[in-house]
Parts: C-alpha cells; sequence; structure tokens
C-alpha cells in the first residue's frame, strides 16, 4: 500500500495550561483520525506558548523528560487511534542539558523515535540558543509503519543540506514542525516576502529530492513577557506539498485548523525516473560544502 491519508494540525496556544493544551490538540487529532488519516504532524512546542520570546531561566522549568507525561499522553492517543503520530516538546534531557525534540509514536504507546533539532536561531524573538542545546543525532529517518519519516523542526526548514542528508539516508516525506511569524513592526510587504520564502524553500526541498512535504506551524498572536516585546503573529499557512514542490493542502494564516490529504507514496518513485538529481549529483565535487565559508 503506497497511498495514505496524512493531516496536521494548526493551533493558537491560548494560555500556559499545558493539560488544556494537549486536550485540545487532541480533539484535532482525533477529528483527523475519525476520517481515516494515519498520521499526523503537530507544530513544534506545541504544549506550551512559545517561550523564547526571551531570556528567563525560569522558562526551563517548562521541560520533561523523555519518557515523560507528555509521551505517555501522547502514545495513548496514538495507540488509541492506531495512527503515527508526530509530536514537538521542550525536553530536560538532563540538568543544564535541553533540547527541543520531536517524538514519533507508530501505533503504539511506545516511541517509534526522536529527532532532536540541529539548527539552533539566535534573532529577536526567538532566543532559541539560551534554550536549546543543538542535537547530537544527526539527520537520521525514523522507521515507521508507513515508511521512514524525516523529521526536522522550524529552522532547519531552511537549510537545503538538512532536507538532502535526511532524503539520502532513505525519508520518503519531510515533516517540520514549526514555530514562525511575523514582527509586528515590520510592513505588510516585509511580511508577506517572508513568508512567501519560507515557503518556497519548504517546496524546493520536496523538488530536489522528490519527496512529500508536510509543515504544521502555529497560528495567531502572542504576546512577549517582556512588556516592551512586540510579541510574534505566527502566520500559519501549514501545508502538504507533492514531490513536484505542488501545493496539496494549505491552511489559513489566521485560523486554527486541520489538514487532511491523501498522497500516493509511488509518485515520488515516478518522479526520481523522471528527474533523477541523485543520478546526477556530482558528489566528487562537492567536498566544499562541509566547509564553513569557501574562501
Amino acid at each position: 500500500m503506497t497511498k495514505l491519508k496524512v493531516g496536521i494540525v494548526q493551533q493558537s496556544i491560548a494560555g500556559s495550561d499545558k493539560e488544556k493544551n494537549w486536550q485540545s490538540t487532541a480533539q484535532s487529532i482525533e477529528e483527523l483520525a475519525s476520517e481515516g488519516c494515519e498520521c499526523i504532524l503537530l507544530q513544534e512546542l506545541h504544549s506550551n506558548l512559545y517561550f523564547c520570546q526571551t531570556e528567563d531561566v525560569n522558562q526551563f522549568n517548562l521541560a520533561e523528560p523523555i519518557p515523560g507525561n507528555a509521551t505517555a499522553y501522547f502514545g495513548k492517543l496514538a495507540k488509541a487511534l492506531n495512527i503515527v503520530l508526530v509530536t514537538s516538546l521542550f525536553e530536560k534531557r538532563a540538568q543544564g542539558l535541553y533540547h527541543n525534540t520531536a517524538v514519533v509514536f507508530d501505533r503504539t504507546e511506545e516511541i517509534a523515535g526522536i529527532y532532536r533539532k540541529m539548527h539552533i536561531p539566535d534573532d529577536p524573538g526567538f532566543y532559541e540558543k539560551f534554550y536549546f542545546t543543538p542535537g547530537d543525532l544527526g539527520f537520521t529517518p525514523i522507521q515507521t509503519s508507513i515508511g521512514k519519516l524525516g523529521v526536522l523542526i522550524c529552522w532547519d526548514q531552511w537549510f537545503p543540506e538538512a532536507a538532502r542528508l535526511m532524503c539520502m539516508a532513505g525519508a520518503e516525506i519531510l515533516l517540520y514542525p514549526t514555530a514562525i511569524g511575523w514582527d509586528p513592526d515590520d510592513n505588510r510587504e516585509e511580511q508577506k516576502r517572508q513568508q512567501v520564502a519560507w515557503e518556497t524553500i519548504q517546496r524546493s526541498h520536496a523538488i530536489a529530492n522528490s519527496v512529500y512535504v508536510m509543515v504544521a506551524n502555529r497560528t495567531g498572536f502572542e504576546a512577549s513577557p517582556c512588556p516592551i516585546g512586540p510579541g510574534i503573529e505566527f502566520w500559519g499557512h501549514s501545508f502538504i506539498a507533492g514531490p513536484q514542490g505542488e501545493v496539496i493542502a494549505m491552511a489559513s494564516d489566521i485560523n486554527e485548523q486541520t489538514l487532511l490529504a491523501e498522497i500516493d507514496l509511488a509518485k515520488s518513485e515516478d518522479i526520481q525516473r523522471i528527474w533523477p538529481y541523485f543520478r546526477d549529483r556530482r558528489i566528487d565535487a562537492y567536498h566544499d560544502i562541509s566547509k564553513r565559508w569557501r574562501d
């Protein structure tokens, strides 16, 4: 079987009650599962408000171990609904060691695999280097009953190297839990340019690797904990793209929404036969790609 239904949950996070946020997420997951969805992707750090707008040591209290309460909750849901579920959490690996981590469940309560975010941003309103240690698991797909999932997280989505390495390791779908939005001080033209660039780079990963791409972004405005901070307007636009970059489904910018689409993994091989990028790669000439800069 190569055809399957996949889904995305796009949410706004209204408060700091983690369990209430989980219940809201679970309701959307259940709705998708009732429509026959077999693989569901959640957005980045969906348990909490986006706490990285400021640097605050007290926010480390939000982190939790793996396994922990979050993995127990979503593992039970994956088993009960018989789905592949891709979740995201703030991982406490050890005292003073934290990661931004995706956790995948494959129709059971057991963890099928995890991915720790490799590229960590440090920009106004996105102070993630303060909180997250870069991942150390590399770009390794997670084997599931529906195939190999190449899970990457947010800032990773801007790097073609990450997508390529995942696909070279056999990823059949690229999945990006995301939390990205506009600085409200930017004008509408600049905001649109940013959003279009974000969509374009990820669709290009689909094209360059002949795979499906799923992107789950949050939506809604989240005020900064700092009284003078501008806050972030998360721009939504979660989407599913096909192996030629075609948009199969896309959410709005402002509404909570679920996306559901049927995909055919056999199409990827059909496209690869016509557009054999992997065959024609000049691996003998790419050694400089591992340098920081080509001087």
